[in-house]
């Protein structure tokens, strides 16, 4: 008898497979006519808003609020959810909540959507997922609802407190303050304390990722029992947040920053700091910022947040392990140490790769962009630093951009969700190396 051979997808192209689904099927419901407001979308930009919700960029081709309907706007914020949270960690919890077990399979396709070290455990970091998430988003839109009910009504309040909290824990960037101005984003809230902070708390948070929750769940605040991974993403958020503060204080304050007061200085250039981290809101005007404040914009977007969180970009571990690697390198010494641990040279490796992939991509979607449309170098790398980075930052480009163009950042936003390193796996098959050692070729490097 022959055997039955049972195919089955790798764990990376079945996620990838599993977002590309929920984009199409989003893209579907955008463009029914109940869910957009004044002309048809065209399938284009409505495949164009489903990609940027479910990658939680934030990217629009035209504004949520004046663009969509409530139903439309309801589409895009379970995209955004579904997005955030991965579509695998939901379909798992609908399973078991049917009585089916997780096989072998089934945790390693976990492992990679959740970004959990090692398969054991997976199961209670799935189960304990939701819970945080619908936690942290109700508290946020609570805090905000003391804004936005008393200035919207309770109706439109509550709506815009849910949506935006889970736009901004999701890392998304979709916003409905075309309600005040189309594409106006949070800049009528550059001076309030209240929306500011807890958006920004809201971008932290979702960036952290979910291993580091569940680290600091069981350890509380026990540094020194904190796994190495919590370590080094916690220093390097730390690091990237203070630092950037005040480097957007000191290139700002002649920029975007000029003519406020220092209280509303200091609560600015904090978001301006935060939102770069993949988040993809702004409460100051993106095309006053310095060149300076420009540049350091990009450089944020490209470094992104954790792994395994809602954030995307090269991720915040991958730049602190390089990081080390340098300077281990500068003191002469081969081994790259952290926290008491070593990482090992196939974590630098990947690193290494990571970072070129994202580097690549990028560079050769800016050089396309500037081919493509009559915009300025400034422009395209902008754009295609915030799609690659599933940011959602822009200098009001988007809605300009030629049809070519806009396929160019789906892919990008696509790409960027998955992560560089699997997008590229996608397309090559896995083959065992040969047992034969190559003898060692001498090059000159630097």
């Amino acid at each position: 008898m022959k055997k039955k051979h049972h195919f089955r997808l790798s764990p990376a192209r079945l996620i990838a497979l599993g977002f590309f689904l929920v984009i199409l099927a989003g893209a579907g419901l955008l463009c029914l006519p109940f869910s957009y407001r004044g002309e048809a979308p065209g399938f284009l930009n409505a495949l164009f808003t489903a990609t940027s919700a479910t990658c939680v960029t934030g990217l629009i081709v035209r504004d949520t609020f004046t663009g969509w309907t409530i139903f439309g706007q309801g589409v895009i914020l379970f995209l955004i959810q579904l997005g955030g949270l991965g579509f695998m960690t939901v379909f798992t919890l609908i399973s078991s909540a049917l009585g089916r077990k997780l096989g072998l399979y089934d945790r390693k396709v976990l492992m990679q959507s959740a970004g959990n070290l090692s398969l054991s455990g997976i199961g209670g970091l799935i189960r304990r997922i939701i819970p945080f998430t619908f936690v942290f988003e109700a508290v946020g839109a609570l805090l905000l609802a003391t804004r936005f009910v008393p200035q919207f009504g309770w109706g439109r309040g509550i709506w815009f407190s849910v949506f935006h909290a889970i736009s901004a824990f999701c890392n998304a960037g979709f916003d409905l303050m075309g309600v005040n101005q189309p594409f106006s984003s949070l800049t009528a809230y550059a001076g309030d304390a209240t929306v500011s902070l807890t958006v920004c708390a809201l971008i932290i948070i979702g960036g952290l990722g979910f291993l580091v929750w569940r680290d600091l769940a069981v350890n509380k605040f026990h540094w020194s029992k904190y796994q190495l991974h919590t370590k080094l993403v916690l220093t390097a958020t730390g690091v990237l947040l203070i630092g950037g503060w005040l480097l957007f204080l000191l290139f700002e304050r002649h920029a975007s920053l000029e003519g406020m007061s220092a209280g509303e200085r200091l609560l600015a250039a904090f978001f301006e700091a935060v939102t770069p981290r993949t988040a993809g809101f702004n409460t100051t005007d993106l095309n006053a910022l310095s060149e300076s404040g420009n540049l350091l914009t990009n450089v944020l977007m490209l470094i992104g947040g954790s792994p395994g969180s809602t954030a995307g970009g090269i991720k915040t571990t991958t730049v602190a392990v390089l990081a080390l690697s340098v300077l281990v390198s500068a003191r002469g010494h081969t081994r790259v140490n952290a926290f008491r641990y070593s990482i090992d040279r196939d974590t630098l490796r990947q690193a290494s790769s990571i970072v070129f992939i994202y580097l690549s991509m990028a560079i050769i979607a800016i050089a396309a962009l500037c081919a493509l449309d009559p915009i300025t170098l400034k422009q395209a790398m902008f754009e295609v630093n915030s799609a690659v980075a599933t940011v959602g930052l822009t200098l009001g480009i988007t809605s300009t951009l030629s049809a070519a163009s806009r396929i160019i950042l789906i892919i990008l936003m696509y790409a960027g969700r998955l992560g560089g390193l699997s997008f590229v796996l996608l397309f090559s098959e896995r083959r065992s190396e040969p047992p034969v050692d190559r003898p060692v070729g001498k090059l000159l490097i630097g």
